[in-house]
């Protein structure tokens, strides 16, 4: 096929290639000696898991989750996990490795991700860490936070504080001290609010400038990091289809289910995307109103969350971005492995 006979997809497409392999070409030589892992991050909807499954058949990749959330066992709807048939076809890691009744951190995110990493390498196979959460994917690179450890008397005053005043209250009195990372949660995320005042009140620091935990992750790997991105106008609207699909998949009902498992006991569980606008419908009277508050609460934070996403990432210095509106499935895999390739 001559030049003038390409589409405006494929046109799309060699550009890309070129700038990459370009830029490869110049960084090749210092980063040779290094194992290469791949990250695909992006916001919520963009179709992560089918372009990360795609790319880890067509190399031999086994992929590690970078979703909170996605560690609980049975939060599958409302979390957009991948399908057990789909875990027979390429190896997952930190899928379903939490039950409801255990507790879950970044720290332990690095350690287990980590690991994996290591045996996955030592099976002769690619790495391909998956998904959305920044903060896990930033510590993944660089190592944990190094936080003091929790002061119970200090957590008790806050914990009643929040008690009296509201969640609200409490998310703007810690965006007043550090909004950086005020940004990296919600405002209903009342274990983080908590734990990040805490360390302010423990450090006379803000968060983000805590050092981090030893790492060897950044210097032993050469992390090929990409966020894959649609424009805010597509984003949304694919966002709330998603949510409606979730619906009609059974999501109401797999909370309920949760909930007499012990879902709101898991203060971090609990307030998941979904989850905790679910629970408040069904501590509702669960008339039509408060179906249509529950629906336009649940669409309107998941768009937020992407919000969210979008604004972390930008601050990623190693993250390429890659607008994946007109690439088919197809082209934006083979931008990703042929950077992957020609990078040895």
């Amino acid at each position: 096929m001559g030049s003038s006979e390409l589409t405006c997809e494929d046109k799309e497409l060699q550009v890309l290639l070129t700038h990459f392999t370009l830029t490869q070409k110049q960084n090749l030589e210092p980063r040779s000696k290094k194992k290469k892992i791949i990250i695909i991050a992006g916001p919520t909807a963009v179709g992560k898991t089918q372009l990360s499954l795609r790319i880890a058949k067509a190399i031999g990749g086994e992929i590690i989750s970078a979703d909170s959330m996605q560690v609980y066992r049975s939060m599958d709807i409302g979390t957009s996990k991948v399908s057990a048939k789909e875990r027979e076809q390429v190896q997952h890691h930190l899928i379903d490795s939490r039950d409801l009744d255990e507790s879950f951190n970044v720290a332990e995110y690095y350690c287990e991700a980590s690991q994996a990493i290591k045996e996955i390498l030592d099976r002769g196979a690619v790495p391909i860490v998956v998904g959305g959460t920044g903060f896990y994917i930033h510590s993944l690179i660089y190592g944990p936070p190094s936080g003091p450890p929790s002061d119970p008397k200090l957590r008790q005053m806050f914990e009643d504080e929040m008690a009296s005043k509201g969640t609200q209250i409490m998310y703007e009195k810690l965006k007043d001290l550090d909004p950086d990372y005020a940004l990296t949660i919600t405002q209903n995320d009342r274990h983080k609010i908590i734990r990040g005042l805490e360390i302010l009140f423990i450090t006379r620091k803000k968060i983000s400038e805590l050092p981090v935990a030893s790492s060897e992750n950044r210097e032993n790997y050469d992390f090929r990091c990409w966020f894959v991105y649609l424009p805010k106008e597509v984003l949304y609207p694919r966002i709330e289809m998603r949510c409606d699909q979730m619906i009609a998949e059974g999501f109401v009902e797999e909370v309920k289910r949760l909930e007499k498992e012990g879902l709101s006991k898991n203060s971090i569980a609990s307030q998941a995307i979904g989850y905790r606008q679910c629970l408040t419908y069904l501590n509702s009277p669960q008339n039509q109103e408060d179906w249509d508050q529950f629906i336009d609460a649940f669409k309107q934070a998941s768009r937020r969350y992407a919000k969210r996403q979008f604004t972390w990432f930008r601050k990623e210095p190693l993250f390429r971005w890659l607008n994946i509106e007109k690439i088919s499935l197809e082209h934006v895999s083979e931008v990703i492995i042929q950077d992957y390739e020609l990078s040895f």
